[in-house]
């Protein structure tokens, strides 16, 4: 497209601000300038910034009375069905020994809350092990396709869950060169396929498009929903093919998609599968109970006949204390932790309906030059927008969908925070899997005295199977093992 084309196509979108400094670019400058200009898609960004900000206007227009809790019958328990989840695990092992199963994973975030400026699922919670993150869920991927094998007598290594790894801009390189330092973890590099979120441009309060510098647009990333639209863009500048077409190849028909930062994910869950093809759903979605009335979290719920996730704000004090008359248990009380099941053919019939899907607006302190001086700015309070799409966004356009309580216990701890903070850091992620890998051993029927720690790799126990030969015995020195057979050293 030639430059006069373009300005003319940003004129009429109403962002011809943007070359404002043009004249005083030189020729490379201009050249990659006139490239990320092009390949924005400035008409959608518009579109977008309309539709924001009317949905913002009418969600904060007053009390929703379309939002209801979840119908009878919408959501099944972990902790009240065990005959049934023993059964939603058969049906799930199977998937998987088929061959079915693909993981999402979303993990585009960087720990800059944590004081890290790595990609998030590099961090070390301070387990006995050192394991990052990646190394855990990469390890539970391993173990999974263990027990899967060994359960419906496949051969060593013919069960392949693979794995899609969703960066960011600023993580996709050193995501990738973490994954290639530490051999994979174990998994085969062919099966671990890395994909970059999208961007959108950040703007000012009115919808203008904000400049990082007299030559390039300010971006942010477009929230973890943009998951959907990040599976049809090609994997490499260079390569055709998508995550989408990745999964078509392998025949993959279920997947599970789950964020970064929770050190207790079970990846590929054989019991969330099993319910949700059971169950026949499109998508589903894995909540928590929550702990009480006001706790800040978003929960699945119905927007009038549709299901979707209601912000905690969203909700009057009423509706957050209202219980059910037979349970005594909270109306709504399922806690949203973005751990999400599909089928395959539901991510590819998003795009169908996600130009309808409404962004939200993060209002952020964004560098940026000044379009009448040309300086720098780095603004005290909040001078502008992001935009993100929520992974949730999707569920109103389910035809059917399900819902999974777990115990939190056992599979939520979310690392949120810096060291210290006394809730979702580093210290209670590890407090927590510690714990969990103690009630293991003490299901398996061995004692664990008082004050000792025992780490157990994801290699020996997905969700403390395998551990039969500890029955009867107390352990009573803390450590770290990789092997069932090293659990004898710690007795």
């Amino acid at each position: 497209m030639s430059i006069d084309s373009l300005q003319q196509r940003y004129q009429a979108a109403g962002q011809s601000h943007l070359f404002k400094f043009w004249s005083q670019l030189d020729k490379t400058q201009q050249a990659e300038f006139a490239a990320q200009l092009e390949a924005l898609n400035i008409e959608r960004v518009n579109r977008i910034f309309t539709k924001a900000v009317a949905s913002e206007a009418e969600q904060t227009s007053g009390v929703d009375n379309s939002i209801q809790p979840l119908p009878k019958g919408a959501s099944e328990s972990v902790v009240t069905s065990p005959k049934k989840t023993k059964e939603w695990r058969d049906v799930g092992l199977a998937a998987i020994a088929r061959n079915e199963v693909g993981v999402l994973l979303m993990a585009g975030g960087q720990g800059t809350r944590l004081g890290s400026s790595a990609p998030k699922g590099c961090y070390d919670i301070g387990l006995p092990s050192h394991k990052s993150l990646f190394q855990y869920q990469a390890e539970r991927i391993t173990r999974l396709q263990t027990v899967a094998e060994a359960e419906h007598k496949k051969p060593v290594g013919s069960v392949i869950i693979p794995w899609y790894v969703m960066t960011s801009g600023p993580t996709r390189r050193e995501t990738e060169e973490f994954f290639k330092k530490n051999s994979y973890f174990g998994l085969e590099p062919k099966n671990v396929v890395f994909f970059e979120q999208g961007t959108l441009p950040c703007l000012t309060m009115d919808g203008k498009v904000l400049l990082d510098s007299p030559s390039r647009i300010a971006v942010a990333p477009d929230g973890n929903g943009g998951l959907y639209a990040a599976t049809r863009s090609p994997l490499a500048p260079d390569s055709t093919d998508t995550v989408l077409s990745d999964l078509a190849k392998r025949k993959i028909q279920y997947v599970h998609a789950y964020c970064v930062d929770n050190c207790l994910v079970r990846v590929a869950d054989p019991v969330f599968l099993g319910y949700s093809i059971s169950k026949q759903a499109d998508c589903a979605a894995k909540v928590v109970p929550k702990t009480q009335p006001t706790e800040s979290v978003g929960v699945v719920a119905c927007r009038g006949d549709k299901f979707s996730v209601v912000e905690y704000s969203e909700i009057s004090k009423e509706q957050a204390e209202r219980r059910d008359p037979d349970t005594n248990e909270l109306s709504f009380r399922a806690g949203n932790i973005a751990n999400h099941f599909y089928t395959t053919a539901f991510l590819n019939r998003v795009e169908e309906f996600e130009e309808d899907l409404a962004f939200h607006i993060a209002r952020k302190k964004i560098p940026h030059v000044d379009i009448e001086t040309g300086a720098s700015v780095k603004p005290s309070k909040p001078n502008g927008m992001k935009l993100e799409m929520f992974v949730f966004d999707v569920f109103p356009y389910t035809e059917r969908f399900a819902v999974l309580e777990v115990e939190r216990k056992e599979e939520f701890s979310p690392l949120k925070n810096a060291p210290g903070t006394g809730s979702d850091d580093p210290e209670t992620s590890r407090r927590d899997l510690l714990e969990q890998h103690k009630r293991f051993l003490e299901g398996a029927g061995a004692k664990v005295q008082e004050g000792v720690e025992i780490e157990l790799s994801p290699l020996v126990s997905y969700a403390g199977e395998g551990l039969e030969t500890v029955k009867g015995k107390v352990f009573s020195k803390s450590g770290y093992v990789e092997s069932v057979e090293e659990l004898d050293a710690l007795v």
